[in-house]
């Protein structure tokens, strides 16, 4: 009996050991929900940093404006419209938003050093972008930004990024759309899908000096692309919540949308040191024009390096997509303007496609009104739609608005695009002409004009940005016409993301262009 109980003991310990690991899991987790839910009633009793019952937060909080409009941005607009000194603030996410020039003007001029881009921001992006350009303030965003420009300002960095578009362009996406225009199916393609592989393969050659050849549909979008988009995506909603409490505790849970987050990323991160791997692998054997080439010669760091490629992959792919995609829509609701912009690419350069070896590059700074048709799209439809910054220091802007320290202010560029105070009566309507004086582009402010920041912040990689969004402009306009399938310019929808991305893509179809058939023979 002595001995069974002894046995009984020696298995009862044994069990209770092979039990305290899940026990203390058991106890880790109930401890963790006890402790948010303390947290989140703690911050219900704070109601003013985290709960407010205006209508505007009211709206907010339970999407009550999502029965009168299609996309937040929207709303936004809506609301800065009515607003007197075109200012609201959405008190549920300590958030000023702004569409005044004035304002504008303070955050990016003025008063510049009190609205750095701000920790609260970079926790936000900081597993996706890290140290880069886009996600740091103080010493080092000067020395990427200082690096950066002067790479981007050298002549044989300008002209290996032209020979890389042109190639692009007459390689791949230029017999692409002349398969789908001269298939005797009815074929549609997604143009915003063809946009991003075509910006994708343009942004890995010239940044990377590698080609991932995405512009093939026959292949699927490559994993990197895929992840990066998902990254985007689900870095940008950790913004929308409005106590960020709650994306930690996920994070911290590894639960949810911050589990599928951490798993893109470190895609992201594997498919980057891959590039940065086949990068040092070619060494002197590469031309060594591409920016990571540069880079690379200034810095060891491969985890810095990793950030600089996710960066310029955002700035390179995600913005030219999405200004291209935008014009070919409002294109093909306007085929006036797609006219003219036949007519001034014959009067300039004779007709010659940028595809053609023939062509001068120099020949797109002439043609105006291609460049103020860029820029009207872009007023209407933003690739970055808003840009944010937090105060450093108790601030009143110029509306008379007072900022608090730590306040997170934003400038809503896709809504000062929709402002009559700022625009004049016809802001809604796509007019390129708004910009020509003399036949001339004329530039406006860049504090009524955002697209590209301004101030010490102004985008480094515009001019680049402008030459590949023309040149692929001319090419296409001058061979075809995209017609829009079920979807138009007049009611848009967003999905969620970094940067501007229409829902379920726009599917177009393709047709040749009869003035240029036989006219204008690819080389």
């Amino acid at each position: 009996m002595g001995a069974d109980a002894t046995t009984l003991r020696i298995a009862v310990h044994a069990l209770a050991g092979s039990l305290q690991p899940q026990v203390a899991a058991v106890f880790f987790v109930s401890a963790a929900c006890t402790v948010a839910l303390a947290l989140l009633l703690a911050s219900l009793r704070l109601r003013p940093p985290w709960w407010c019952a205006c209508p505007v937060c009211e709206a907010y909080v339970t999407a009550s404006w999502a029965r009168e409009f299609d996309n937040l941005c929207d709303w936004y607009a809506h609301l800065l419209r009515r607003a007197p000194g075109r200012t609201v603030h959405v008190h549920v996410l300590g958030n000023v938003l702004t569409a005044n020039p004035a304002t504008v003007d303070h955050m990016l001029r003025c008063r510049f050093d009190n609205y750095p881009k701000g920790a609260p921001f970079s926790a936000i992006l900081a597993d996706f972008l890290g140290r880069g350009i886009f996600n740091v303030d103080g010493d080092g965003w000067l020395f990427q930004r200082k690096l950066a420009a002067a790479e981007l300002a050298s002549p044989a960095l300008r002209a290996f990024a032209a020979n890389v578009v042109a190639s692009e362009l007459r390689c791949r996406l230029i017999p692409l759309l002349h398969s789908a225009s001269s298939d005797g199916r009815e074929r549609l393609l997604d143009l915003q899908d063809v946009f991003r592989r075509f910006a994708f393969d343009c942004i890995c050659k010239i940044s990377f000096g590698l080609d991932p050849g995405c512009l093939e549909l026959s292949l699927p979008i490559s994993a990197f692309a895929d992840a990066f988009d998902t990254a985007s995506m689900l870095s940008a909603r950790r913004a929308t919540v409005p106590m960020h409490v709650v994306w930690k505790l996920k994070r911290l849970l590894n639960i949810g949308e911050e589990r599928e987050l951490r798993d893109a990323i470190r895609l992201v991160d594997a498919l980057a040191a891959e590039v940065i791997r086949q990068r040092r692998k070619l060494g002197s054997a590469a031309s060594g024009d591409d920016l990571l080439s540069r880079f690379m010669g200034s810095i060891n760091d491969d985890k810095y390096l990793r950030d600089i490629v996710v960066s310029f992959m955002l700035a390179g792919r995600d913005t030219v997509a999405s200004a291209l995609t935008a014009f070919f829509l409002l294109l093909s609701d306007h085929p006036e303007v797609a006219a003219a912009i036949r007519d001034e690419v014959f009067r300039v350069a004779g007709g010659r496609d940028p595809t053609a070896a023939s062509f001068e590059f120099d020949k797109l700074k002439d043609m105006h009104y291609v460049h103020a048709a860029l820029y009207e799209s872009m007023r209407l439809f933003p690739p970055v739609q808003f840009d944010s910054k937090f105060a450093a220091g108790d601030d009143t802007l110029p509306d008379g608005t007072f900022v608090a320290y730590g306040t997170r202010v934003t400038y809503h560029a896709y809504a000062m695009g929709r402002m009559e105070s700022v625009w004049g009566p016809d802001c809604a309507v796509f007019r390129p002409e708004r910009w020509l004086s003399g036949g001339r582009f004329v530039p406006e402010s860049p504090y009524r004009y955002p697209v590209f920041q301004g101030g010490v912040r102004v985008c480094i990689g515009k001019d680049l940005a402008i030459m590949e969004m023309k040149a692929a402009i001319v090419a296409v306009v001058l061979s075809f016409d995209l017609e829009a399938v079920d979807r138009s310019s007049r009611r848009p929808k967003f999905a969620p993301g970094l940067t501007a991305t229409f829902a379920g893509g726009v599917p177009v179809r393709v047709r040749r262009q009869a003035r240029v058939s036989g006219q204008c023979a690819l080389s």
